[in-house]
């Protein structure tokens, strides 16, 4: 006799399965990169819990050392989403989409800075030719694209300016380098500099800042177009744009020294296409 409906429902199998609890939501994976945070243990304890107050199945955060990682780890989906660079952003800007944008001393801007010894007499990058010089990541914006497009204006390259340049692959680690007197100069984040210049003076005391950029679109929040409506993406969006209405999202923005997360304003990244364009263009 063929079983009924009702008999398999009834079967032991049937009735332990129904007794099975739910699935537990996976992590959500949010990639970040020790070129901008440089592993500091407080803010990612902070940031994790500011995230996990909106994400139901818990964050993790997932570190790589360079962007190029953080990027591929994007476009193959291995992390939903990830707090990147402007620069690598706009190369990818046909499958990237940016979820929000800090907000830093009122404005979503920052600046790169060019850094040296505080007793050495350079005013500006052409004093600095054929030195050693750090930078942080080749796909940092304020820590590689700025320094290089500005020496494309002057007809020359990285490797025809400086007698040599190391990528530390921290903006912390060029300032150490800098202070360290192993290099000449380097080009930092100069959100970065300057907190630190409060939270480590003793640090930002050995360098000086030689030149400053135009203000730019801060380093954002990003995830892949094509996942937007996903739940959790959803939700990391919201949890990041509302981080502020917490207790956790204030504790992280208070040890960032950022004032709230904001979306992205159109042409808000546009200087740092200019600046690519350039680079392309001396090439």
């Amino acid at each position: 006799m063929r079983p009924t409906r009702r008999t398999l429902l009834c079967s032991p199998l049937a009735l332990a399965a129904a007794t099975l609890p739910a699935a537990a939501a996976a992590p959500f994976r949010f990639a970040l990169t020790p070129v901008f945070l440089d592993n500091d243990a407080a803010v990612l304890t902070a940031l994790r819990a500011a995230m996990e107050d909106g994400l139901a199945g818990g964050v993790d955060l997932v570190q790589r050392r360079t962007y190029q990682e953080i990027t591929g780890a994007l476009l193959d989906g291995s992390v939903d989403a990830a707090w990147t660079c402007g620069y690598p952003f706009l190369q990818h800007r046909d499958t990237l989409t940016v979820l929000g944008v800090p907000v830093w001393r009122g404005r979503p801007l920052y600046q790169s800075y060019l850094i040296a010894a505080p007793d050495d007499p350079a005013t500006g990058l052409a004093d600095l030719a054929g030195g050693i010089h750090a930078f942080s990541d080749p796909d940092s914006n304020s820590g590689f694209l700025v320094t290089a497009s500005d020496l494309a204006r002057m007809g020359r390259t990285p490797d025809t300016h400086f007698s040599r340049f190391i990528f530390t692959y921290g903006h912390r680690n060029v300032v150490r380098a800098v202070a360290g007197g192993l290099v000449r100069s380097g080009s930092v984040d100069g959100y970065v500099w300057e907190t630190l210049a409060e939270a480590e003076p003793d640090l930002t005391v050995r360098t000086r800042v030689v030149a400053r950029s135009e203000w730019m679109g801060f380093p954002p929040f990003v995830a892949r177009t094509d996942r937007l409506e996903e739940p959790g993406v959803r939700a990391c969006r919201d949890t990041l744009l509302n981080i502020g209405q917490t207790a956790a999202g204030r504790e992280a923005l208070r040890l960032l020294r950022l004032d709230g997360v904001g979306p992205a304003e159109p042409g808000l990244y546009d200087g740092i296409a200019r600046r690519m364009a350039e680079i392309g263009r001396s090439r």
